[in-house]
């Protein structure tokens, strides 16, 4: 699918404006900067990342860097940077250029809860880009011509809060999480009494899973599917819930805690657990304190990626699909690894 540049005019002139606060640095050896630590815990993550590995710096001066997505088609990343409501492109080729604007508001500047954009971001096996759309308040799909059309906005009669992470399972269901991030005050216009996090079947019916956390953030899928993975960006609630899943996609059994923060936390690492992928071998890569926290199929912390930075999403892309692409607050970062994302093609 052709993504978009720009919509109008006027979107023309904002998206220049940030656009000109970007740090762009050509695509040749060595000549990205380099930030931040890698932290090597278990023998096992020099599988996972080579010793010698950097994370680079791809670009500066956004806002809140949120929700990429790789486009093999393209070879390109896109991503969202939603206080500004506009979701940008990165390649090897051109550097970082706006994708689209509004990302995730359509309506009067001010009007909108919190004026938040785009956050997650999808791309289907067809190439067909699904967006979480904060102040839009749905999921919605991009078209050809820029416009959106709404593919989920509403949950028994009621309008969804913020909608925030979205994984895709080979049978065509999505699972996203609602939290309340693009309400004013968390609580303006909010019609559900609950944070939910929600499975859209391809007919259409949208299914509650879990609604105990009070933000959920990230989802990922285990490598068989059965496995739903949830992250807490609630320092009340600093874990990553693990909720078992059966052939449907429905919960079967009680969800559990599959790793906590509290220990990192005590360490005076910033961040909580945000955006989350699980690789090929069921290691679960989550933003979180510090950085991007390494966790085997076992709750073992094997390592982390320290960015230096709130830390709030990544995906995984590049020409073989094993490069690591971090968006981390007014960044975007990358790493190569030794690694790929069990969801892609999916």
């Amino acid at each position: 699918m052709r993504i978009p540049s720009l919509l109008t005019t006027v979107a023309m002139a904002a998206a220049l404006a940030t656009t000109a606060s970007a740090h762009i640095v050509s695509e040749t050896p060595g000549a990205y900067p380099t930030t931040g630590e890698i932290e090597r815990l278990d023998p096992a993550f020099d599988a996972l990342v080579a010793p010698g590995a950097q994370l680079e710096v791809l670009a500066t001066g956004f806002t809140w860097s949120e929700g990429p997505a790789w486009d093999a088609s393209q070879g390109a990343l896109f991503f969202s940077d939603v206080p500004e409501n506009t979701a940008y492109r990165w390649s090897a080729a051109d550097g970082v250029s706006v994708a689209f604007f509004p990302s995730g508001y359509e309506g009067r500047v001010g009007e909108a809860p919190a004026y938040e954009g785009s956050n997650g971001l999808m791309f289907d096996a067809d190439g067909k880009l699904y967006v979480c759309q904060h102040g839009n308040r749905q999921i919605a799909i991009l078209n050809e011509d820029g416009s959106f059309t709404t593919h989920v906005s509403h949950f028994m009669g009621q309008r969804l809060n913020s909608p925030n992470d979205l994984v895709r399972d080979h049978a065509g269901n999505l699972y996203f999480s609602d939290p309340p991030y693009g309400l004013v005050d968390e609580t303006e216009g909010k019609q559900l009494p609950f944070n939910g996090v929600y499975r859209l079947s391809p007919s259409g019916q949208v299914t509650l899973i879990y609604d105990v956390l009070l933000h959920p953030n990230g989802v990922a899928l285990s490598p068989d599917e059965r496995t739903l993975y949830i992250g807490s960006t609630d320092a009340a609630q600093p874990w990553i819930t693990a909720i078992t899943l059966n052939a449907q996609g429905n919960p079967v059994g009680e969800p559990r805690k599959f790793f906590e923060a509290n220990l990192l936390l005590a360490e005076g690492r910033e961040g909580l657990f945000d955006g989350l992928r699980v690789d090929t071998n069921g290691n679960v890569w989550s933003s979180g304190p510090g950085g991007v926290v390494v966790i085997s199929p076992e709750g073992q912390h094997l390592g982390s990626l320290l960015t230096g930075r709130g830390t709030a999403n990544l995906a995984w892309g590049g020409p073989n699909g094993t490069t690591l692409f971090i968006t981390a607050a007014d960044a975007l970062l990358r790493i190569e690894t030794q690694a790929t994302w069990a969801g892609a093609g999916w």
